[in-house]
Parts: C-alpha cells; sequence; structure tokens
C-alpha cells in the first residue's frame, strides 16, 4: 500500500515557567491553564486552520498546512498573553505570577 506524504508546519509550544507555577500553585496553575486552552488558545488555532496533534501538560503541538498560518497563530498567541500581562520578563525561573506582575 502507497503512502501519502505531505508537507506540513508544526508549532510546538509550551507555558515558561510551568513547573515553578506548579510548585507554587498546582490545583490554581492547572485551572488557569484548563480555562486558557478552551477560551484563548483553541479559538486561535482554528482561525488560523490549525490542528492539536498532540498536548502534554502544559504543551501543544499544531500541525498547520501552511507555515503563515502556523506562524500568525504563534505571533497572536504571544501578543495575546502579553497584553494579559502573562508572559516571561526573564529566565522561566523568573517569570512572575500574574499577581505579582502589577
Amino acid at each position: 500500500m502507497a503512502s501519502t506524504r505531505r508537507l506540513a508546519a508544526i508549532l510546538a509550544a509550551d507555558v515558561a515557567g510551568y513547573s515553578r507555577l506548579m510548585g507554587a500553585d498546582e490545583e490554581g496553575t492547572h485551572e488557569r491553564l484548563k480555562a486558557h486552552l478552551p477560551q484563548l488558545v483553541d479559538p486561535k488555532i482554528e482561525e488560523h486552520h490549525g490542528r492539536i496533534v498532540k498536548t502534554t501538560g502544559d504543551g501543544l503541538l499544531v500541525e498547520f498546512a501552511s507555515v503563515v498560518d502556523a506562524v500568525r497563530c504563534a505571533a497572536e498567541l504571544q501578543r495575546d498573553d502579553r497584553s494579559r500581562g502573562r508572559y516571561a520578563r526573564g529566565p522561566p525561573d523568573q517569570v512572575p505570577d500574574r499577581d505579582q506582575s502589577r
């Protein structure tokens, strides 16, 4: 049987400082991540025609047929996180909690 080949762009993403956040507040961090994915991440992936291939704790592998769609999705996710005050300002072990960054 012949296999079908296709090109794809893969977006690999995870939460900066996730281990530290889990160490400080495992339950709260997990709940915030569970809320964040369907509200903000999943719609962006769908908007840019992506498909989640695999999730691992705080990580995602997303497939796109277009490199342009993958890059736009990643850029918009980062921009959204920055506008909500959830972004790394230093190495992952120095990422402030949402409450500490204000």
